[in-house]
């Protein structure tokens, strides 16, 4: 189950990218498709060392997300998530179809890398990456550009580039995770990657709040602990998951974690007190 959060940590921060600058994704599924594609081919078939094999798989869905990324700046709104989901369904067809990967018979032959502390390291580095984001020049960009894209152009933000770099890391992220899940579970298929597999982190990102990257952090984690906690109940197990997440919507519709409970938070930490007073 820990080595299932890790992965679903970077899934979730896959999405954090492109979505802080305001662009929503539901493609991300086939970004992790050709992440653990490609990494897998390469140390199955190559027998490349599988840090090599997870960058390159990385790089190539970023590099994908790139091209990808260019003509979806044309677009937004509705029209980016349609068009973003209609590549994820391309990806799976081509894969469902593409005879030196397995085509619909699915990948196997990858060895077993994807312990606790790999995925551990990796989820942390993600995590590194997402807070040094914020807090930096771009990250403050790709904000500006989420609250007002006709704004941020009229200060002179590069709001085409920002968008651009935005979604490669997503899709390089995404591709990451990919890699991953394919050497934890040592075979794949390419509906493994559909349409559910890109609703995930969406999920986990609304439920756990899209203003910070705690929040992917949070749904991400709350997603994935919540249904084995509720395996006492067996079959009525999804029914509750599903109405936990309908009360959360209902209760917090800005998601478990914003702007204004982590200044709160920031305001109680131990400490706070004393610096106010000096």
């Amino acid at each position: 189950m820990l080595i299932q959060l890790g992965i679903n940590l970077i899934l979730a921060l896959s999405l954090y990218f492109p979505l802080s600058a305001g662009q929503l994704s539901l493609g991300q599924g086939g970004f992790m498709a050709i992440g653990a594609y490609v990494a897998s081919w390469l140390t199955a078939v190559l027998g490349w060392p599988w840090p090599v094999a997870f960058a390159v798989g990385a790089a190539a869905a970023g590099a994908v997300g790139a091209l990808v990324g260019l003509p979806a700046l044309r677009v937004r709104g509705i029209y980016l998530v349609l068009m973003t989901m209609a590549f994820g369904e391309i990806v799976r067809v081509f894969f469902l179809n593409f005879a030196p990967t397995g085509a619909a018979q699915g990948f196997r032959g990858m060895p077993f890398v994807t312990s606790l502390p790999v995925v551990a390291g990796l989820a942390a580095a993600v995590a590194v990456l997402a807070a040094r984001t914020a807090a930096s020049r771009m990250g403050r960009a790709f904000a500006a550009i989420n609250r007002d894209e006709l704004a941020a152009e009229v200060v002179g933000i590069d709001v085409t580039g920002a968008k651009l770099v935005s979604f490669t890391v997503g899709a390089v992220v995404a591709g990451l995770a990919g890699a991953l899940w394919a050497h934890y579970v040592q075979f794949i298929e390419p509906e493994e990657f559909g349409f559910a597999r890109s609703v995930m982190p969406f999920t986990f990102v609304v439920v756990g709040g899209i203003e910070t990257f705690w929040g992917a952090l949070v749904g991400a984690a709350v997603l994935t602990v919540l249904p084995e906690w509720l395996r006492f109940l067996k079959e009525w197990r999804l029914a509750l998951y599903g109405l936990a997440m309908l009360a959360v919507m209902i209760v917090r519709p800005q998601g478990l974690i914003d702007h204004r409970l982590l200044a709160a938070m920031r305001r109680w930490r131990p400490g706070h007190a004393k610096e106010v007073a000096r």
